[in-house]
């Protein structure tokens, strides 16, 4: 499943064609995803330019001057691909169609956006703007791990006497929104955390110190592009590199990346998802 990271850099992809941009022609070509898609979607959204193109934990929100908001959401193997003409006279080809190509809209401007999904565990929904933050799968979401409402206090004050594992605590939507399983280990290993260690037997330090760790593996994956495991791609087709720089994720049996320290890496099973960390130094 993409993580925040993974699902900023395709918002960052799409932004360029399709923020101020007018939806020339939407197809919707099956009725369903996950779960059945909006009645007369493809009529809803034709037409209407997108003011805005944001995210809110893993999920794309696209805000419409019709007064609606589009919810995209990847799912495992969802793709959002774009085609046509980019920018100025930059131009990528159309691709064959595909029998995953479910969802696909042209933008004003020459760009083609196509959602391709082999799975079908993506998602889309269109809600009043007004009402976006209540929708049932936004409701209850914690804040941001990048934003400013996510600081040490916030998280000390979460994580105070919860008795569950720190890698359970951190994957919680309603304590952060939009960390996953990868980023989760990448942080710990950074703050020197144990993710088998239960949350309320971290001292206050050790807990505000995850925040600027947890903010800078995200910004770092970001910055290249997300990671590329399994059908993950960005909004171009590309791959993205992060995995060649994880410090623990994947790698059990390798030695520890810390300079100083003399451990191995080492996979432990929670709540049936792998966990990777160094048991030498994280504590």
């Amino acid at each position: 499943m993409p993580e925040l990271p993974e699902v900023e850099t395709v918002r960052r992809g799409l932004a360029p064609v399709m923020e101020g941009r007018r939806i020339l022609r939407a197809e919707v070509r099956r009725p369903d995803l996950r779960w059945p898609l909006p009645e007369r979607m493809a009529e809803r959204l034709t037409g209407a330019r997108i003011a805005r193109l944001g995210r809110r934990s893993k999920y794309i929100l696209a805000d419409l001057d019709t007064g609606e908001t589009w919810l995209m959401h990847l799912g495992m193997s969802g793709r959002m691909l774009v085609s046509g003409r980019i920018l100025g006279d930059h131009v990528h080809a159309h691709p064959a169609a595909s029998v995953h190509d479910h969802v696909v809209v042209e933008m004003e401007g020459g760009a083609r956006v196509t959602f391709n999904d082999p799975r079908r565990f993506g998602a889309m929904d269109l809600m009043p703007s007004a009402e976006a933050e209540r929708h049932r799968l936004l409701a209850g979401l914690g804040p941001e791990p990048l934003g400013n409402a996510f600081n040490e206090a916030y998280l000390v004050g979460r994580l105070q006497g919860r008795k569950m594992p720190m890698k359970a605590a951190l994957l919680d939507q309603k304590v952060v929104a939009g960390l996953g399983n990868i980023y989760v280990c990448e942080a710990l290993f950074r703050a020197g955390i144990s993710p088998l260690r239960r949350a309320h037997r971290v001292a206050s330090r050790r807990l505000a110190a995850l925040v600027p760790a947890i903010r800078a593996v995200l910004e770092d994956a970001i910055a290249a592009g997300g990671s590329s495991l399994r059908d993950y791609r960005q909004a171009d087709g590309e791959l993205g590199y992060f995995q060649h720089s994880f410090d623990v994720y994947g790698r059990e049996g390798a030695s520890c990346r810390r300079a100083e320290c003399t451990g191995t890496v080492r996979r432990a099973v929670q709540s049936g998802r792998s966990t990777f960390y160094c048991p030498a130094c994280q504590r």
